[in-house]
């Protein structure tokens, strides 16, 4: 007996829905969060980053492995430094441009705050690898990043460098051109340890005492920076002599050339991660991209184009050692740094930004 001819036109959807449904059954053993609806209904999630370097680390380290993984496309979308506001809005509307959101940890800290309204789903991703003190309940650190002093060597031939923060308050010992951030973040903690104060005593910031001191210094100051591509610019063009910023951004002016050298001496360090929108649909999803993030080997990929620290210490097994001792978890360069204290950003930002324009108008 001869067997009917297959209609092709009949046969290939039905084939192609037989694949697909064994390619769902395949990745949600690998991804257990992922049910097998959810996959076959959701080929997307959107991510707001930073953009610039972030952008190419993250697609290169966490972005097309995981689609490569799943099938699961993850679209990055550039929004503004401090999206707090955004995310509270598409939460309250329950209309979801992004499903997840790169943050740092005081911006979390101010959309989980009991008191104002929590706008983040919890975390519940287990990720023994990093290490406790980097994580919350609505945060796993995928970076450590620290606030240091960049310093134009070639402003300071023949005369020592300032190792701290009060030497870039001591005008006097070290002349030269200054920048600060136009933020009462990170620039307080300064002022308070620039005028003398110790770590010890940071939290909370002491905001008298950190004002007057930047009273010392207000004349002093050539630029007020707003952004982290603003202070590799002014590194690089020499516009400054002393800048504090983010490592990464003088590690950028360091690539391109520029005679600048990091003081890790008092970095400030804090944490950014893979947050959860409240109510998105796609948030077990979400949890499976975060773990994926937390693996060592991917870590390790974004630094060659990231100089933020790997939250898995595990990371260092897989970096060339000079690009290593660039990154602020490095041994050598966290053991000198100071924690920021996201909580207390979290509840005081508001405030202290209020009375930080006060004082910069005044």
């Amino acid at each position: 007996m001869v067997a009917p001819t297959q209609n092709p036109e009949v046969s290939t959807p039905r084939r192609r829905v037989l694949r697909q449904l064994a390619m769902a059954g395949t990745a949600s053993l690998a991804f257990p969060f992922i049910n097998k609806g959810a996959l076959a209904a959701d080929k997307r999630i959107v991510v707001r980053d930073p953009g610039g370097p972030y952008s190419e680390a993250f697609a290169e380290a966490f972005y097309r492995p995981f689609k490569a993984a799943t099938g699961i496309e993850v679209v990055p979308v550039v929004a503004q430094s401090d999206p707090t506001a955004m995310i509270k809005g598409m939460v309250e509307a329950k209309n979801f441009a992004w499903d997840m959101a790169l943050l740092n940890r005081q911006s979390q800290e101010v959309l989980t705050d009991p008191s104002t309204g929590v706008f983040l789903e919890e975390v519940r991703v287990n990720a023994p690898e990093i290490p406790a003190r980097y994580n919350s309940p609505y945060m796993i650190a995928t970076l450590v990043l620290q606030t240091v002093l960049a310093v134009r060597t070639d402003k300071f031939k023949d005369r020592p460098l300032p190792n701290s923060w009060a030497d870039f308050w001591d005008i006097k010992n070290f002349p030269g051109r200054r920048a600060l951030r136009r933020a009462p973040q990170d620039t307080l903690e300064e002022a308070f340890l620039g005028g003398g104060g110790a770590a010890a005593s940071l939290y909370p910031i002491d905001a008298k005492a950190a004002f007057a001191s930047l009273d010392r210094i207000k004349k002093n100051v050539n630029v007020w920076w707003t952004s982290g591509a603003q202070t590799s610019q002014i590194l690089k063009s020499g516009e400054v002599d002393i800048c504090p910023t983010w490592n990464a951004r003088a590690q950028a002016a360091i690539d391109e050339g520029a005679p600048v050298k990091i003081i890790w001496n008092q970095g400030l360090w804090s944490t950014e991660g893979f947050c959860i929108l409240k109510g998105t649909p796609k948030a077990d999803i979400c949890r499976e991209f975060i773990k994926f993030t937390c693996d060592a080997k991917r870590q390790a990929t974004y630094t060659k184009i990231l100089t933020y620290g790997p939250s898995n210490p595990d990371a260092y097994k897989f970096i060339d050692p000079v690009r290593a001792k660039a990154l602020p978890t490095h041994p050598d360069n966290i053991s000198r740094a100071i924690q920021i204290d996201a909580k207390y950003w979290g509840k005081s930002k508001d405030k202290l930004t209020e009375s930080f324009n006060t004082w910069l108008l005044a």
